[in-house]
């Protein structure tokens, strides 16, 4: 039997509103580690989504701050300092200097890789920091993991071409990484008895992460996620928004619109947060 893993803790919060998906940066310096962040609550409204260093706070303003975005966002990479960061999130549009409804801390090393994700049914949400696995699979075939993020699916079974990923996998459940071969066309998924395929296009050498997902309409579907291409180098661009997959589902215009902003936004931040830093070490000098 494939086991599932909880990684690591869940937060619950007393009241509602999710979290999050924010933008990626170009590639990242030896020193640094990897952060993402999802949408996986499917009745979740969006959030305003907030992170910033634990270490350096800096003068109150966040490293990256992502305005509201919906089910199934899953953000690029962001490259950040090894460190400790605190994810907050609030009602989209809530003054900043609220106090968050859900929040966080995740811990980044170097070459760390973490997705911070916000799970489960809005009345019972929680955030979750998955350990990323970026190392590459043998040659001819693709490391793939099933992230499970449908309430359709309280829980499944997956496999993709005879390779079991999980077993009785839970709803805001993660699975474990598992090679799998690199021509594979469809992930099978086996919900209450009842088998279904969801197509794959998958890479050899590459690493994915695959988030089974609510269709708006009613069913499954699954949006393949590049965690790491086969040159060994992490994706990094703007923010991919919606179910994707095999959705019909078109996503509101204005989440679209924000997220495409998130990677201007990312790199204007972190740029800020760069030159003051540069500015305190000439000062101490």
């Amino acid at each position: 039997m494939v086991r599932s893993t909880r990684v690591l803790s869940v937060v619950a919060m007393s009241a509602g509103f999710l979290l999050v998906a924010p933008a990626v940066a170009g590639a990242t310096a030896a020193e640094d580690g990897l952060l993402r962040l999802a949408h996986l609550s499917p009745d979740t409204p969006a959030v305003d989504v907030y992170v910033d260093s634990v270490a350096d706070p800096g003068d109150g303003t966040a490293l990256l701050t992502v305005p509201g975005v919906g089910y199934g966002t899953i953000s690029d990479y962001q490259g950040v300092p090894a460190g400790v960061y605190t994810v907050s999130m609030r009602e989209a549009g809530a003054d900043p200097t609220a106090p968050p409804v859900l929040s966080t801390t995740v811990e980044i090393g170097t070459e760390d890789a973490r997705t911070v994700a916000g799970v489960g049914r809005f009345a019972d949400l929680g955030l979750e920091v998955l350990e990323d696995d970026l190392t590459l699979p043998p040659s001819g075939q693709a490391r793939v993991r099933v992230i499970s993020a449908a309430a359709g699916a309280p829980t499944l079974d997956a496999s993709v071409g005879g390779t079991g990923l999980a077993t009785d996998l839970a709803f805001a459940e993660a699975g474990n990484y598992a090679a799998v071969p690199g021509d594979a066309g469809a992930l099978q998924l086996t919900v209450d008895g009842e088998a279904t395929d969801l197509p794959l296009d998958l890479a050899p050498g590459s690493v994915y992460s695959l988030f089974v997902l609510d269709r708006p309409e009613g069913g499954l579907t699954v949006r393949t996620v590049l965690d790491a291409a086969g040159s060994g180098t992490v994706p990094t661009g703007g923010v991919e928004t919606g179910a994707g997959g095999t959705a019909a589902g078109e996503l509101d215009p204005a989440v679209v619109g924000g997220a495409l902003g998130l990677t201007v936004l990312a790199g204007l931040l972190v740029g800020r947060r760069s030159r003051r830093g540069r500015a305190r070490h000439v000062a101490r000098s």
